[in-house]
């Protein structure tokens, strides 16, 4: 997986495989009385239900009221964390410069499917809110152009943030389907607890694939979180 070169980092986008990262599909609900809709007047927008449409009318010339509509679903509101690790380990091999290419595509697919996101950065400056909860914008993601490394890694005040912020988005917003995203290298002492308010947790992991600590994948483990290799060996 490499980063986007229009974030001034070296390679092209990520690949399919091991180092690649899959985008969650959309995920539906039907709205209230869909089903019941299905038999009713005819819902404008939707499309028709022939089977229901043919019985209701029946020996009849076909009339507008005898139309019958697909159950109406709504799109599950979802809002994407990002947690990203700019400590000075993440700037070893470029690994900073993936993870920032990666975070930029994930803003990217979430403007594209519709979906909020928000962006924490982690290092030796402590933990920053790049980008608040809102709507994803495509050209947000450059405002990971300027992000530096260096310093320590406070993994778990970041992801004490990070949960308090979903947290924040859940009582303000209401029902939400949150996925919370810890790109790091997992080179930290640190243990830190998992967060409690995503229904989803994608660990990225950006250490060196030939010399890992494999503190990614136990974390991962630990937490019931899912685990994904950034670098392929």
């Amino acid at each position: 997986m490499a980063a986007k070169k229009s974030l001034g980092h070296p390679g092209g986008r990520p690949r399919n495989g091991p180092g690649s990262w899959r985008w969650p599909p959309p995920q539906r609900i039907p709205s209230s009385g869909a089903a019941a809709r299905a038999h009713s007047a005819p819902q404008r927008g939707a499309a028709i239900a022939w089977q229901p449409t043919v019985l209701a009318k029946g020996p009849a010339p076909l009339q507008r009221e005898h139309l019958r509509r697909q159950p109406v679903t709504l799109r599950a509101s979802r809002l994407h964390c990002i947690v990203l690790d700019t400590s000075g380990s993440m700037r070893q091999r470029g690994r900073l410069a993936l993870a920032k290419g990666h975070a930029a595509l994930m803003i990217e697919q979430a403007a594209r499917l519709g979906d909020d996101v928000a962006l924490l950065c982690f290092g030796g400056q402590g933990v920053e809110l790049l980008l608040p909860p809102g709507r994803a914008r495509a050209a947000a993601s450059q405002r990971l152009r300027p992000v530096g490394g260096g310093g320590g890694t406070p993994l778990a005040e970041a992801l004490a943030q990070a949960d308090r912020l979903l947290q924040r988005s859940l009582r303000k917003s209401g029902p939400t389907e949150c996925w919370l995203w810890l790109l790091t290298d997992g080179r930290t002492l640190e243990q830190p607890q998992a967060p409690q308010a995503a229904q989803h947790l994608v660990i990225v992991d950006f250490d060196d694939p030939h010399k890992t600590l494999g503190r990614c994948a136990a974390w991962a483990s630990r937490w019931g979180a899912e685990h994904r290799l950034a670098l392929a060996s």
